[in-house]
């Protein structure tokens, strides 16, 4: 999996996405509510490991997921 954290606009949050092998959306979410779009994905367990991810990333970024 592949993580991305998206640049947001003026009326427009900052976004993260993780996608699968194929960078096939799997997760899209705001950087500061997480759990819903994780949850659906099963990763909620790993939600603090992401935000640390994202936090450290810059935008445009994509850096590789291993658990």
């Amino acid at each position: 999996m592949y993580i991305l954290k998206i640049r947001g606009t003026k009326k427009i949050p900052d976004y993260i996405q993780i996608r699968d092998e194929n960078f096939s959306l799997i997760a899209y979410f705001k950087a500061n509510n997480p759990k819903t779009a994780l949850s659906h994905c099963n990763l909620l367990e790993k939600t603090d490991k992401i935000l640390q991810i994202a936090n450290e990333l810059d935008y445009g970024q994509i850096r590789k997921l291993e658990f």
